[in-house]
């Protein structure tokens, strides 16, 4: 088989797997919008750069142990496990970041940025490491 129908066999596996990613990626918006308790996209929509680094890196955090699973898994079901994994890891994270810096949330709010950089770069570590881990 040549490489132009090779490819084409594989094209339900390619959309199933992106399909798959984009709902994980849209349940793990949901809900860590709903857990945080600032309004990332209105902050966002405000103009709030704190609250873009932290979103972003969170998503970021999500999204690079997805792909992992993505790459790493033998069914579609295997992916969506490892992306419901990656989903918990990221909102423990969060709490986690809250420990050291009480009232993130609040400070996000008000623009601080370094507050939102900080909550952003762990979920962003923090995903990187997660993303490590799914391959073992």
């Amino acid at each position: 088989m040549d490489f132009v129908g090779a490819a084409l066999n594989d094209l339900p596996w390619f959309l199933t797997y992106m399909a798959t990613a984009v709902v994980l990626t849209l349940c793990y918006v949901i809900i860590y919008i709903w857990v945080t308790p600032h309004p990332e996209i209105k902050l966002i929509r405000e103009n709030n750069t704190a609250a873009a680094l932290a979103f972003s890196g969170s998503l970021i955090g999500f999204c690079l142990p997805l792909a992992s699973a993505m790459a790493n898994s033998v069914s579609i079901t295997d992916c969506v496990i490892w992306g419901v994994i990656a989903l918990l890891v990221q909102v423990i994270i969060f709490f986690l970041v809250c420990l050291p810096i009480p009232g993130i949330s609040k400070r996000i709010e008000e623009g601080e940025v370094a507050s939102g950089l900080w909550l952003g770069v762990v979920s962003l570590a923090g995903g990187v490491l997660n993303a490590a881990a799914m391959t073992h």
